[in-house]
């Protein structure tokens, strides 16, 4: 049987071949998809085909959470375990599957079948507790329904989309994609034809005058990070859209790409226009293989119709686009990670600078921003810098996505301008907390955010009136508690997740990560020993200090936010 996997392989690898290692991640989906797993064999002739050495494929392999160098079963169920959907009973669903399916956690069935996993997140939180069953998304599950989920006989979650404003999110909300005929019929690609009329100096001053901020959470200038790349010399220049959406409590990326792909596609060409890149690539991360159809399916659409490839509306502007898929690593979600990524190596952050914009994909300048971002340039362009600052706030303009979650009505993704205040968030717009309780904790920002509370409910959201608070605005998660949370085991499972997901590049990250994890598993349990508090604070602010990337100078944020708030809860840390 392995014969004729690899004479299957072959016959496909022989397509890559030609892109070298760049093509190591893509034949290794294509090897895993073929074989079930990763044996020797066929991790070898992956790397005979691409000119990659056996130990850097084994290094990419054992990398990526979804690659496997040991027999998996044909279907992999992965749980969230992310916090809200450990709060919304994801524990008790991973053990009755496990038990309906006779098999432990990580091990395969009988008949080679399932192998059920705890999964770090799945961008599902608004439909917790979130499953992956294959590559199909199931959410609000409960263990009575085990033999449903296992046959697929449970519909794909459709999330709900709202807000007081619907601009980004026009077309979302329906349950379904937005095809290029119905994106263009309300309008779509309007902005790539008046950009094109433009010179690129002029589109970049356009998305600079209007102030839009990288939607991702790092809040960098969009328009500054554009001149960047255009203005350094050298070609070929690349775009890359960072749709590696993996941090717990978000997942408004996924919806956009799932219901309205080619807002985005038209902001990466207006993109590639601008900056003088004619190469784009759109890495979206593994637990999203329904996204990664769509967004793959409009790609080819907007080929066959001309949108991208060759002289584009007859502008002379060549652009086109290649799908990247992740395999299961939230570093990735860093953009020189990701990049990395792309390359066919491991998702190490590279050191700053040089950056992105000088020395970034293959060496060469590079513009990468998230998908909200990327959805804003056609409003930018379309209408006018002056209109579209009539949204929001001065220092805050435009629109915002929120991802709303948690112990809460209507969870779901919510579209409104800068300047509306939290409490309009969630008790107006996402109908306010589940009868007869009371609000705990709001942790804005995921899983590197912080927590607010009642006090700070009338805090505008807004770049400078979360940061004058000491709130991040982060991508837009807000995850909720109310007063039957758990907030220890909260903050476990924030701790186990970096724990788990911190690449190991770095050393403070790397034991900072797994001893903030200990010592929070600890305290859960409560079992914490004499000097553990200390030990808390310091190793959160050692991982501040001195990690190489955000995911360790972020990884201990919430943590110290909490023991700001509520330090009874860690009376038995002494």
């Amino acid at each position: 049987m392995l014969d004729a996997n690899l004479t299957q392989l072959r016959s496909i690898l022989t397509g890559l071949a030609p892109q070298g290692r760049a093509a190591l991640l893509p034949a290794l989906h294509l090897a895993q998809q073929i074989h079930g797993w990763l044996p020797e064999a066929v991790a070898a002739e992956v790397g005979r085909v691409l000119g990659v050495p056996l130990a850097d494929v084994h290094g990419v392999i054992d990398f990526y959470e979804m690659l496997s160098r040991q027999p998996i079963g044909r279907t992999v169920v992965r749980v969230c375990s992310a916090p809200v959907c450990g709060l919304a009973g994801a524990d008790r669903m991973a053990d009755a599957l496990c038990g309906y399916l006779k098999v432990e956690t990580g091990q395969v069935s009988a008949d080679g079948e399932f192998t059920v996993e705890h999964a770090p997140c799945l961008g599902l939180c608004d439909h917790a507790p979130a499953l992956l069953i294959g590559e199909v998304a199931m959410g609000s599950a409960s263990p009575g329904q085990s033999a449903e989920l296992c046959a697929r006989k449970v519909e794909r979650p459709i999330s709900f989309v709202g807000g007081d404003i619907r601009i980004l999110t026009s077309n979302c909300g329906q349950g379904h994609s937005t095809s290029l005929a119905d994106y263009s019929s309300h309008g779509g690609y309007a902005g790539l034809k008046k950009a094109l009329t433009m010179t690129p100096q002029d589109v970049i001053a356009e998305v600079k005058a209007a102030g839009l901020v990288g939607r991702g959470g790092a809040a960098f200038p969009t328009g500054i990070k554009w001149e960047g790349a255009a203005k350094t010399a050298g070609q070929p220049k690349y775009i890359v859209c960072n749709a590696d959406e993996s941090e717990p409590g978000t997942f408004k990326d996924r919806i956009l790409m799932e219901e309205d792909p080619h807002r985005t596609i038209e902001g990466m060409i207006i993109a590639a226009y601008a900056v003088g890149a004619n190469r784009g690539y759109f890495y979206i991360r593994g637990e999203y293989p329904y996204a990664f159809k769509v967004v793959s399916d409009a790609v080819d659409e907007a080929r066959q119709a001309g949108v991208i490839g060759e002289n584009i509306f007859g502008s002379g502007l060549d652009f086109d686009i290649e799908m990247r898929l992740g395999a299961g690593a939230y570093i990735c979600g860093e953009e020189t990670a990701l990049l990395e990524s792309i390359e066919g190596k491991r998702g190490f952050p590279r050191i700053k600078p040089p950056f992105p914009t000088t020395y970034g994909l293959f060496g060469k300048p590079t513009v990468i921003n998230n998908v909200e971002t990327f959805c804003n340039i056609p409003l930018i362009v379309q209408g006018g810098a002056a209109e579209y600052r009539k949204i929001g706030t001065q220092r805050s303009p435009g629109p915002k996505l929120f991802c709303v979650s948690g112990q809460i009505q209507k969870p779901g993704l919510y579209e409104v301008p800068f300047g509306v205040t939290l409490r309009h968030l969630l008790f107006e717009l996402a109908g306010s907390l589940k009868q007869g309780r009371k609000l705990q904790a709001v942790l804005m920002g995921g899983a590197a955010g912080a927590f607010a509370t009642e006090k700070d409910l009338d805090v505008i959201l807004s770049f400078e009136n979360l940061s004058a608070a000491g709130l991040p605005l982060g991508s837009g998660a807000v995850m909720v508690f109310d007063d039957t949370a758990d907030l220890r085991d909260v903050l476990k499972r924030l701790a186990h997740f970096f724990a788990e997901e911190s690449c190991g590049k770095c050393y403070p990250c790397q034991l900072g990560t797994q001893r903030q994890f200990e010592i929070l598993d600890r305290a859960a349990a409560a079992a914490a020993v004499a000097g553990d508090r200390e030990r808390l604070s310091d190793v959160g602010a050692t991982m501040i200090d001195a990690s190489l990337c955000g995911l360790g100078q972020t990884a201990p944020t919430a943590v110290l936010s909490a023991m700001k708030l509520w330090p009874e809860m860690f009376e038995q840390i002494k």
